[in-house]
């Protein structure tokens, strides 16, 4: 009997074995590999992440900040969404979360492909902010850093959303009210008992997007 855990367990062992294990074991040792292609020979070159970090720097930085800043405005975004969701969506909870996951349904690319329409210079949005003045007649939103930040938490926003929605849901709607019995206000209450407890599915979304 003491091995049917391990039998059960055996299928999603072998998953991630095959599909994240093996594929990561390749990439390092491609990544330590040396010479050009198809010369590449392993020999433990651990230069190649110096010279990438020196050669890179900009990049990395660029990525960095722009990972950050589609992270903080997924945040503020996906906080107030989650929090009516779980609060105040009664028995339309499961409709709500079905939308928020529904882009998951179609490919990363073709999200990203329809992101390009969307912001094109001759689509709708450009016209409409050229036309009250935000961007100039010659201006644009492809190929910016507003348009990839946008990409990037329009693609994560349901990473951000779901954490904090079960955070949010699991919390005993008692409590609130007992601090509000007992003379808090509802920002008070926010701050003392739904925010604290609430920490977890914020720091799940922070590290998934």
């Amino acid at each position: 009997k003491w091995t049917i855990p391990y039998l059960l367990l055996a299928p999603g062992m072998a998953w991630l074995v095959v599909f994240f294990v093996v594929p990561l074991w390749y990439l390092a040792k491609m990544s330590l590999s040396g010479g050009l292609f198809p010369l590449f020979s392993f020999n433990w070159a651990w230069g190649n992440f110096s010279d990438a970090i020196s050669s890179y720097q900009t990049q990395f930085i660029r990525s960095g900040e722009y990972a950050g800043i589609a992270t903080v405005i997924a945040l503020v975004v996906s906080y107030p969404l989650a929090y009516w969701i779980a609060f105040r969506g009664g028995r339309w909870k499961n409709l709500f979360l079905l939308l928020v996951i529904a882009p998951f349904f179609v490919t990363y690319l073709i999200r990203t492909l329809a992101w390009e329409t969307i912001l094109s210079d001759n689509g709708v949005i450009v016209r409409v902010l050229q036309d009250v003045g935000i961007l100039g007649s010659d201006g644009r939103l492809l190929a910016t850093s507003a348009a990839v930040i946008a990409g990037i938490t329009y693609n994560f926003l349901p990473f951000m959303v779901l954490p904090l929605y079960v955070s949010l849901e699991q919390i005993d709607a008692r409590l609130i009210e007992a601090a509000e019995d007992l003379y808090s206000s509802p920002a008070r209450a926010f701050a003392r008992v739904t925010l604290p407890l609430s920490l977890p599915g914020v720091f799940a979304g922070v590290l998934l997007t």
